[in-house]
């Protein structure tokens, strides 16, 4: 089993997000998958940008405002 860092990107209504966790990987199964850990990261900054709330989204994460160009 080995594990790799990977950057997860959210996006949620206006704002978006980069999580950074580890991906482990193994011989056969649903591998590469996420740690318990690394999945509760994810859900924690994807709620968080849903509720709006930026601050508790950029604990675990950069956290980007998105702005249409046209339109």
């Amino acid at each position: 089993m080995t594990t790799r860092p990977f950057t997860e990107n959210l996006h949620e209504g206006r704002y978006a997000a980069e999580v950074q966790v580890e991906l482990i990987e193994s011989e056969g199964g649903w591998s590469p998958y996420y740690s318990l850990e690394d999945a509760k990261k994810i859900e924690r900054v994807r709620l968080a940008l849903r509720r709006g709330d930026i601050a508790e989204a950029a604990k675990d994460a950069k956290v980007f405002e998105l702005l249409p160009l046209a339109g």
